[in-house]
């Protein structure tokens, strides 16, 4: 079958690989409908990562059921499913408690497993024809038959239950004010839970104006654009002083608007600690953070070396003065998927909007270009193999 597989920094190739099988009585075989280009994915693809090639992209999947593994009870041939990121077993104690994002049992001596992604299983990536999906009883979402909503519900393997999760992780309630710093998928993806949750006030920091565009017309948020002045100030100008609630969808290579260079994007204006401490500064003493922006603890292409070995000069006296809480890590999408697919059912959210293109994997090595440029329209990108 063909696969989208990283071949090195800032390439990725669809070649041929072998077709996955059933390997335990608990798996399903899917034919992959979509499979979706993640920001994630933009960490190895570039080298931030220990990544080696070979790997096949794709934690973003859904698609048809084609075999059934002898254990499996609830999923049959010709259903609809759509995979949560994490890999999850279902009965550990991590699981069992909710937190299938940091399953001990399917990746030995780490917490979490996931597809297509480095140091985080076996598990090869759904950017292909055909996707394995183990515990298939306990991971795989059913959906309604047909087309319906195709790319609304390709999103519940990720970047809409990542964007929910950053607001649970700042305890977003409705009537709070929040800053969301991040307008890639996962940020407008925040911004909209929040508008859905019955957020007063969404302020949206980014430099890119399309995204900027997308967080006001479809999350009712106020746009900052960081790269026209500091953006605390600008938000606290905005709301008349620091907002209740933040939330980081930026992660490690954030850039900060003080240096310069040639290139929007040059890693010389990366600063890993940048948005972390504007947000301590931008929320209001004893409010909360909401962390599912990606941090890790090494980065071979940091821009010094504290920061490669994953250690930021975060301004802690700031956040211990002002009682402020944070949550961290990456999201239990099953914690959030049935009833975020409930709401796209019954049409009182649709998160489709965000998607910018849909194309045939072959297509792939031009959109990983393309994206990762953060060229202006390329919000999210979806595959069909």
């Amino acid at each position: 079958m063909n696969a989208v597989v990283y071949q090195g920094p800032h390439e990725v190739a669809v070649e041929e690989v072998e077709e996955p099988e059933i390997e335990h009585p608990n798996d399903v075989l899917i034919d992959i409908t979509t499979s979706c280009i993640c920001g994630s994915d933009l960490h190895m693809y570039e080298g931030r990562t220990a990544a080696e090639p070979g790997i096949v992209f794709g934690h973003e999947n859904m698609g048809i059921v084609t075999e059934v593994g002898d254990a499996v009870t609830t999923l049959e041939e010709g259903d609809r499913v759509v995979a949560p990121f994490n890999v999850a077993c279902g009965h550990c104690e991590n699981c069992e408690d909710g937190y299938t994002g940091f399953c001990t049992n399917v990746n030995p001596g780490f917490a979490g497993g996931a597809y297509g992604y480095v140091a985080m299983g076996p598990y090869k990536g759904g950017q292909a024809e055909k996707l394995r999906i183990p515990y298939a009883d306990f991971n795989a979402l059913q959906l309604p038959e047909g087309d319906q909503h195709e790319d609304a519900f390709a999103l519940l393997a990720d970047i809409f239950p990542t964007g929910w999760h950053g607001t649970e992780l700042a305890n977003l309630q409705p009537g709070d004010s929040v800053a969301i710093y991040g307008a890639g998928p996962v940020g407008l993806m925040a911004a909209y839970s929040a508008k859905i949750k019955g957020a007063a006030e969404i302020y949206t920091v980014d430099r890119v104006p399309s995204r900027l565009d997308l967080a006001e017309e479809h999350c009712d948020a106020t746009a900052i654009n960081f790269e026209d002045g500091d953006p605390v100030e600008q938000i606290k100008d905005e709301h008349g002083g620091a907002v209740d609630k933040g939330v980081d969808a930026v992660g490690y290579q954030a850039i900060d608007p003080e240096k310069e260079a040639d290139d929007a994007y040059d890693p010389a204006r990366e600063n890993p600690a940048v948005v972390l401490n504007d947000l301590i500064r931008t929320v209001r003493p004893t409010g909360e953070l909401g962390i599912p922006g990606l941090y890790v603890p090494e980065d071979p292409g940091a821009p010094d070396e504290m920061a490669a070995q994953g250690r930021l000069g975060i301004d802690f006296g700031l956040l211990f003065e002002k009682g402020q809480k944070l949550g961290t890590g990456q999201c239990n999408v099953k914690s959030y998927n049935r009833e975020l697919r409930d709401l796209i059912i019954e049409g009182r959210a649709d998160p489709s909007w965000v998607v910018s293109h849909r194309v045939d994997i072959e297509e792939a090595p031009e959109m990983y270009e393309k994206f990762d440029e953060r060229e202006e329209g390329v919000t999210k990108v979806l595959l069909e193999p």
